[in-house]
């Protein structure tokens, strides 16, 4: 159950190594600082710095010992599909087996699978799997997670996914931001054109007049969407003040980049394929990439190039694209260490990326995703003496104690 914000003065002492992952810097800019402290108040932080510069108004206050432990931002997962019902494990076994995602999906499985699950599934299920991965999320460090649609795919459907997200909200510790994704795929029962108008007309209005979303997002693949078509959904949400994100150049170039461009998207997930151009693009308009290496693994295809975006510019949030099908997995530090082994981010440039910048495409870089005077107090301790030692050697869980809003969670 959710507990009342803290209204205490607290402080976390003995930090052996603190990463305080501030705006400035750039991608690997974590101002990293050893021996320090951490002091808040109302569940904001207060100050943050070297253990021997801590005010001394601040030094009677109730205290926590860190151990010596390393301390980072709470993490943010900035792409998950975390409303959903059933699993695709037999499509693991057809991909081992050779059979391609445009394959399994034209067959009846992927996607629309997972609609058909979710769509049979009760509300209060979805609700308590959803609670579950949560719970078992903030373990691992994360305080912070946005919630997509795109397995209703349906006007009924896609609201029940957003509200399931509503009623969990009180029952979590964890900040939670939705994302409309109607246009993931095309459901069977329909035609593209009369799917597209249902969005644009009827569930975006409906989405916005009732608070259900910040964000609209569109997969732009074979399959699935076309640029002209992303064109007219995501106007459209910003006609009723949603902002548009893009799932991109996953399969194949799509000129995604560009894409993400154009529409003043805040972020563009996956880029797999993205030309030059497109990350030039990219940068120019300020547009987060976010780097999703599970996809990239479970689908045995060429990872997101992290080093040539960070080259051109281009700020890369780390996620874990939790799904049913091609990122079964929550797990977002083991995705910090794919993400520097598979796309060649730093162990500082991941973590950057799954805190300050994460936050940044989700809308909460105010609130969230640094240790810095005026956020809210989120920070997990792990058992790891720095950045480079925790995502070089990797361990299940070095995650010994998550807080948020100056409470420990677990």
């Amino acid at each position: 159950m959710t507990d009342t914000l803290a209204t205490s003065t607290g402080l976390l002492t003995d930090i052996g190594w603190l990463a305080t992952c501030p705006s400035e810097g750039g991608q690997d800019g974590i101002s990293a600082i050893e021996h320090a402290a951490v002091a808040w108040r109302d569940g904001v932080i207060e100050w943050a710095g070297p253990q021997l510069d801590l005010p001394k108004a601040m030094r009677e206050r109730p205290t926590h010992s860190a151990g010596g432990r390393m301390v980072i931002p709470g993490l943010v997962d900035c792409h998950t599909h975390l409303v959903f019902g059933g699993w695709r494990s037999d499509e693991f076994r057809r991909r081992l087996a050779g059979e391609s995602y445009l394959d399994i999906a034209a067959s009846g499985g992927g996607i629309r699978k997972t609609m058909r699950q979710t769509r049979e599934a009760e509300a209060l299920n979805l609700q308590s799997h959803a609670l579950d991965c949560l719970t078992e999320m903030q373990a691992l460090g994360v305080t912070t997670v946005e919630a997509k649609t795109g397995y209703g795919l349906s006007f009924d459907d896609e609201l029940k996914l957003l509200n399931v997200v509503e009623a969990i909200r009180p029952k979590t510790r964890s900040r939670l931001v939705s994302t409309l994704l109607a246009a993931h795929v095309v459901p069977p029962e329909c035609n593209k054109e009369s799917y597209i108008q249902m969005i644009v007309n009827e569930l975006i209005p409906a989405v916005s007049a009732q608070g259900l979303a910040r964000f609209n997002d569109i997969f732009v693949e074979e399959g699935a969407f076309t640029i002209e078509d992303a064109h007219q959904i995501l106007d459209a949400g910003r006609r009723h003040g949603l902002e548009p994100k893009l799932h991109v150049d996953q399969l194949q170039d799509g000129d995604g980049g560009r894409l993400a461009a154009a529409v003043g998207a805040v972020s563009a997930d996956h880029l797999e394929f993205t030309r030059p151009e497109g990350r030039q693009a990219m940068a120019a308009a300020g547009t987060v990439g976010v780097c999703l290496p599970f996809a990239s693994l479970y689908l045995n295809q060429p990872p997101m190039d992290g080093r040539a975006f960070v080259e051109d510019g281009v700020s890369i949030a780390v996620a874990t694209d939790f799904n049913p099908g091609s990122a079964p997995s929550y797990d977002l530090p083991l995705a910090l260490m794919l993400a520097c082994t598979m796309s060649r981010l730093t162990p500082s440039e991941a973590l950057k990326g799954a805190t300050r910048i994460a936050a940044r495409a989700v809308g909460m870089e105010d609130q969230v995703g640094s240790i810095e005077p005026g956020k809210r107090a989120d920070f997990a301790e792990l058992s790891a003496d720095n950045v480079d030692e925790w995502l070089y050697h990797f361990r299940p869980n070095v995650c010994v104690r998550t807080w948020i809003d100056g409470q420990p969670v677990n």
